[in-house]
């Protein structure tokens, strides 16, 4: 039996009005809080859009804390004066990089006066980090944008999100400001799960999958316990019809917490410090406590969650969520 205390999702999409509906329990039975991302459409950019969410998302969870984000744009200091209790960070999408952000950032210097208000505000900032290069360069060319931000920005607290590639792990260790989240996909899989045998749609997510070399050492730092690395799923649900057109993103809510067990083989210890202490002590999270228990009985994934195939659909844990 393994007992995590409060385990909170740094990186959630929970979409809008029925597919919300099917897919919360898979989080709200499993997570005390995550991290709600904002690119819906509308975006939730402003006050009462992101009220209106967040209502809806209590409305639809028992036991659970929303910790919302709102989408980057050109806010003044009055709006983020307005909005600082209700949120936990802010997210920067490149324009046009991922799910609905065509409204995203066209050049990080044009939010630089954002930023500087955040940081005097102390309002983290929450990136998805990708440029429109080659896709298995993307986050690496985005390295230099991190180091500068986090050399312009010394005291805005900066999350890389969903880290998937060696070269952002080396840079946790040269910028006090720099935190990471880590999905399971990226820590489970590579790109042959994707393209290596017949094309898996299902696998297809951004940042993709990629080298043994970049899970390998994403394995690695999840297993050391480094308190700069949280889980984040970014488990985001499509229907099945809009993966098969090429919709990227992976929905894992379902098999999060069996397949880490798995993953972590008895080190109960570094479980916790990753799905719930790091997050905790790094952004001074004051979540209600909330015990979720796994106990070694089979747990197969569901093949579908109405309209959406989740990850590892039919597969066979040996640990399973208590009384879910």
């Amino acid at each position: 039996m393994i007992t995590l205390n409060t385990p909170i999702d740094m990186h959630l999409h929970l979409r809008e009005g029925k597919m919300l509906r099917d897919v919360i329990p898979y989080t709200y039975n499993q997570f005390a809080a995550a991290v709600v991302m904002p690119n819906l459409v509308p975006p939730v950019d402003n006050k009462e859009r992101l009220e209106s969410y967040r209502d809806e998302i209590l409305q639809n969870s028992e036991n659970f804390t929303p910790l919302m984000n709102v989408f980057m744009r050109e806010y003044t200091k009055e709006e983020l004066e307005d909005l600082k209790n209700d949120i936990f960070a802010i997210k920067l999408y490149p324009a046009g990089i991922t799910t609905n952000s065509e409204a995203g950032v066209k050049s990080i210097e044009n939010v630089y006066p954002v930023l500087e208000i955040m940081q005097e505000l102390g309002i983290p900032l929450s990136v998805h980090g990708e440029t429109n290069g080659f896709v298995l360069d993307r986050e690496r060319e985005f390295a230099v944008v991190y180091e500068k931000l986090a050399r312009d920005f010394p005291n805005l607290k900066i999350i890389m999100e969903h880290i998937s590639t060696y070269n952002l792990v080396d840079l946790l260790d040269k910028h006090d400001n720099l935190y990471a989240t880590v999905t399971l996909h990226h820590l489970l899989l590579t790109l042959d799960d994707l393209i290596g045998g017949a094309l898996n749609p299902h696998n297809f997510c951004k940042p993709v999958v990629k080298t043994p070399k970049d899970r390998d050492a994403l394995q690695e730092i999840v297993r050391s316990g480094h308190k700069k690395v949280m889980f984040g799923s970014d488990s985001a649900p499509h229907s099945i019809e809009n993966k098969l057109k090429g919709a990227a993103g992976l929905f894992s809510a379902p098999v999060i917490l069996p397949a880490l067990a798995e993953f972590f083989d008895g080190d109960n210890d570094t479980f916790q410090k990753f799905i719930s202490d790091n997050a905790r002590e790094n952004f001074d999270l004051n979540i209600p406590e909330k015990e979720v228990v796994l106990v070694e009985e089979e747990y197969i994934a569901p093949q579908m969650v109405g309209e959406v195939k989740p990850m590892f659909a039919g597969k066979r844990f040996s640990y399973s969520v208590k009384n879910f």
